[in-house]
């Protein structure tokens, strides 16, 4: 597989993202009672969670614009229909084509977030479900140079109720030892963060803060590693939890269920 990962695409092969590894596979855990049919993976990354979507589905056809990773998915799960292409829209895909639709951590880098959301609408076929997550602004450490945006509960529910019939915002927390990586990572955000004395990190352009972004959080994840391995290779995904409270978990998670028409 084509090396592509970086702190934003995590890595199970890198013992320092296990974590964040961890956190983004419990989302596949969760979205597998809500597999039927024709099922579609919008932003499907470096296939983390392909075998997972795939299992229950009597077809999966993915799409994102890592064009030579879809290539080699493609080779990989020759059964799988892999599409690579920028999105929004989904013009690949016809109105009412697919039963089920997923796409983890990918609304908040889209520019046109509402089209985005009437585009996962228009190819569900009536009756059918979408699941998609995304960080929850209220437990970001700092700012993302590679998110357009982040969300509150509300801030998605109200967006996502004016395309969708029905609308559930939950959430994705963690037990005391994620909490506990939490804490010191905050931490340790925090100490790097005292230095930004002009609030850059709010005032730049988001292309200007990429490399030191990229740079610092990967510095930032080796040490927490090196100074409290156990606990950073310990975290599995039953350490994730779904909650009901969305406010005060780590990820958002929106189910949305198109109307029958």
């Amino acid at each position: 597989m084509s090396k592509v990962y970086s702190t934003e695409i995590t890595s199970e092969k890198i013992p320092s993202d296990n974590p964040i590894h961890q956190r983004l596979l419990k989302a596949y855990i969760l979205a597998a009672p809500f597999v039927k049919g024709d099922v579609l993976e919008i932003g499907c990354g470096e296939g983390r969670g392909v075998e997972l979507l795939a299992k229950g589905a009597e077809s999966y056809t993915a799409i994102d614009k890592l064009d030579g990773v879809i290539r080699q998915l493609q080779e990989k799960y020759p059964n799988g229909k892999f599409i690579s292409g920028n999105l929004p829209p989904l013009s690949h895909f016809d109105e009412n084509q697919f039963d089920s639709a997923f796409s983890f951590q990918v609304i908040e880098h889209i520019q046109n977030d509402l089209f985005y959301l009437k585009e996962i609408h228009r190819v569900l076929k009536p009756g059918g479900i979408a699941m998609i997550t995304t960080p929850n602004r209220k437990m970001s450490l700092s700012r993302n140079p590679w998110h357009i945006r982040e969300y509150t509960a509300t801030e998605l529910q109200t967006l996502a109720s004016s395309v969708f019939e029905r609308v559930e915002v939950k959430g994705i927390s963690g037990n005391s030892k994620v909490m506990e990586y939490y804490e010191r990572n905050k931490k340790s955000v925090d100490r790097i963060m005292r230095w930004d004395i002009l609030n850059l990190q709010y005032r730049l352009p988001s292309v200007l803060l990429r490399i030191p972004y990229e740079f610092m959080n990967r510095r930032n994840r080796n040490t927490l590693k090196t100074s409290a391995d156990e606990l950073v290779m310990s975290i599995s995904h039953t350490d994730y939890i779904q909650t009901e409270d969305p406010d005060h978990a780590l990820d958002l998670l929106l189910i949305l269920r198109k109307g029958n028409q």
